[in-house]
């Protein structure tokens, strides 16, 4: 399963790059609206886009067809990596078609139905992104769309990856990749979170105890070599 950073912060993108746990990045207009600040707009989306090899989906604010297609083609000339997220809408799915047909890979959002689903990869879309986390805030279980998703497009062998979103905790994760979701997008404090366990914190601090205790030293590069 790949993992995607759900965030427009540079710098947690940056160090996830650098750690080399991420294959893409996620935003929204929310997430841009906490960090971008008084820099120009179009620049940091292209700092971002160069922060990643892989896919970074930008959204478009437009509501109508003609206004987020217009908008997703400047978008996507920020980078060859950039990918445009639209909404689950009738407008949304029609201009997924247009953007499709143009060649740019589309993120079709808020998804919260396996129909709604079934709708959008027959459109193209390159992404679907299911909210697990918010159907889990209003009793509903969100990992069982999930498995609804998968179990469609394997009947009818679409190309859509599953791209899982509102991702909340550890669990999240380890569900999606239980159920074969293709992607899994986290905010950084679910990320860092997952490398975490207290196990492994014990661990490393008994080794480094015990090899106090031995009154041991690591060997220099010219110890190593002689």
């Amino acid at each position: 399963m790949k993992i995607f950073i759900d965030t427009a912060d540079l710098n947690e993108i940056r160090r996830a790059a650098r750690a080399g746990l991420i294959d893409g990045v996620t935003t929204n207009p929310s997430l841009m609206a906490k960090v971008v600040g008084e820099a120009n707009v179009a620049d940091y989306m292209k700092e971002v886009s160069d922060a990643v090899d892989g896919p970074v989906s930008l959204e478009v604010l437009a509501q109508d067809t003609q206004g987020m297609v217009s908008q997703g083609r400047d978008l996507a000339k920020i980078g060859d990596n950039v990918v445009i997220k639209v909404p689950l809408t009738e407008d949304g799915l029609v201009a997924c078609k247009q953007l499709r047909a143009s060649g740019i890979g589309v993120n079709v959002t808020l998804c919260f139905s396996p129909s709604q689903a079934l709708l959008a990869a027959k459109a193209g879309a390159t992404f679907i992104s299911p909210f697990v986390g918010r159907l889990d805030d209003i009793s509903h279980q969100g990992m069982e769309l999930i498995a609804q998703i998968r179990e469609i497009y394997d009947n009818y062998g679409f190309d859509t990856e599953i791209l899982v979103a509102s991702i909340r905790h550890p669990l999240h994760f380890v569900d999606a990749a239980m159920i074969g979701a293709d992607i899994a997008t986290v905010p950084p404090a679910v990320l860092w979170r997952l490398l975490s366990h207290p196990l492994t914190d014990r661990g490393v601090e008994a080794f480094l105890k015990d090899w106090e205790k031995a009154e041991l030293r690591v060997p220099t590069m010219q110890e190593t070599r002689s």
